[in-house]
């Protein structure tokens, strides 16, 4: 099953790549059986801590958001998190072929999938909104991440260790530009009249 691999990845990420790529497991099965339920955890994290908890700068008071508005922006951030697994799991399979990778079943998405899993796991901090362990933690899920993305794609795909190197420092660089994109639309959306509404 697609959770059974979460443990394997944060303790022998080697030997669990290669039951990943043995598996081969269809989209559809890898959302339902792992991401779906994953991305959950940031999500509902983030809405208890933004309406529950709260979060303060400096000695000012605490900062909470309403519970809709709040519950409006977490689907907003869960569906982009659905969304961007898919889109950057495409450009993996779609850059295949450049980096010669012979494999007939496309493992974009389950690369794209797992590799984000120390991300949807440590989002759980954000049930307490406080910056510098939410930056602290967030910091330690995403080198994790790129830690599993340069160790498993080369497994995954089936290519040398070289030509992984590459192909996983491109597959970095799209997501690198995706969070900017990310960042943009978030701006636009915000002056939509989606933004926070803060309880008074």
């Amino acid at each position: 099953m697609s959770l059974g691999h979460t443990i394997g990845l944060l303790t022998h990420p080697d030997q669990e790549w290669e039951a990943i790529r043995k598996d081969s497991e269809s989209v559809s099965k890898l959302y339902f059986g792992h991401i779906f339920l994953l991305a959950l955890i940031p999500a509902a994290a983030g809405y208890y801590g933004s309406t529950q908890v709260g979060w303060q700068i400096g000695d000012g008071q605490v900062i909470r958001l309403t519970t809709s508005s709040a519950l409006q922006l977490c689907v907003l951030f869960y569906a982009a998190m659905l969304a961007g697994i898919y889109i950057i799991g495409r450009f993996i399979d779609f850059f295949a072929a450049t980096y010669e990778v012979r494999e007939k079943q496309p493992h974009g998405v389950t690369l794209a999938a797992y590799t984000a899993t120390p991300v949807f796991l440590l989002g759980v901090i954000a049930a307490y909104p406080n910056i510098w362990v939410n930056m602290l933690v967030g910091l330690i899920a995403i080198a994790y991440s790129v830690y599993l993305l340069y160790e498993g794609l080369p497994i995954l795909m089936k290519i040398p260790a070289e030509r992984g190197f590459m192909f996983a420092s491109s597959v970095l660089t799209v997501g690198l530009v995706m969070l900017v994109a990310l960042l943009a639309i978030s701006v636009v959306i915000w002056s939509m009249g989606i933004g926070p509404v803060y309880t008074s």
